[in-house]
């Protein structure tokens, strides 16, 4: 991080998160090692110096980026799941919060995904941090909910990434106008997912489906911005 005294004020960080919000565009669309300090400074309309006061150098900026995406998601889940016990039905939130997350904010998901190895150094082992946290909450949940089910084991580790293999890449294919409400595309993910694609379509199960007072709900990861 930046040697600095940061002032608690709610100016610096909305402009901190503005300029993490047009960084964010700016290395999904030409690729963080394309994009220059410069490149931001026109798109930001700040000076290379109004910039330096935020941020040391342009890998700590894809730093605070990644490491934003990712407290967010542990922060929303945290909230979501604090008061559901059902093990099934903690799988659902979980997908849902997961992939709601990243349809909103398909700029930072392809960020995520795409530079996923060019933090270095103390930027990469403070994201591997936030990432095996990340990660732990879906693996737990794989081995509660075997341990709760019964039957034959599958391998933990296979199961969580297969998963995260479902939903990691949809920004690549999931075009609004074409595919799947996100409601609907979560319980289809979950049913192909948990019982398969040949009987997935046949299970009825009330914790596969949003809760009716859910709502549709619609928000950037940087939420205060325009």
């Amino acid at each position: 991080m930046a040697n600095r005294t940061e002032p608690s004020t709610r100016h610096y960080d909305e402009k901190l998160q503005s300029i993490l919000k047009t960084a964010a565009r700016i290395f999904a669309e030409k690729g963080f090692h394309r994009t220059s300090v410069r490149d931001i400074s026109r798109a930001t309309g700040m000076s290379l110096a109004g910039l330096y006061y935020y941020f040391r150098t342009k890998e700590e900026l894809l730093y605070l980026i990644q490491e934003q995406c990712f407290l967010t998601l542990l922060q929303r889940w945290e909230k979501a799941v604090s008061a559901e016990t059902d093990m099934r039905a903690r799988l659902r939130i979980f997908a849902a919060n997961h992939l709601s997350f990243f349809l909103h904010n398909m700029n930072e998901m392809k960020v995520m995904a795409h530079e996923d190895e060019s933090l270095t150094g103390e930027f990469q082992e403070k994201m591997l941090v936030l990432k095996r946290r990340y990660v732990k909450v879906l693996t737990d949940l794989i081995a509660e909910l075997q341990e709760q089910e019964g039957g034959k084991k599958m391998d933990v580790r296979v199961a969580t990434f297969a998963f995260f293999g479902m939903m990691n890449w949809i920004y690549t294919w999931y075009r609004p106008m074409r595919d799947l409400p996100l409601a609907e595309l979560i319980e289809q993910m979950l049913r192909i997912y948990v019982f398969g694609i040949l009987n997935g379509s046949n299970v009825q199960e009330p914790w596969l489906t949003r809760p009716p007072e859910a709502g549709e709900e619609t928000f950037s990861l940087w939420q205060n911005l325009p």
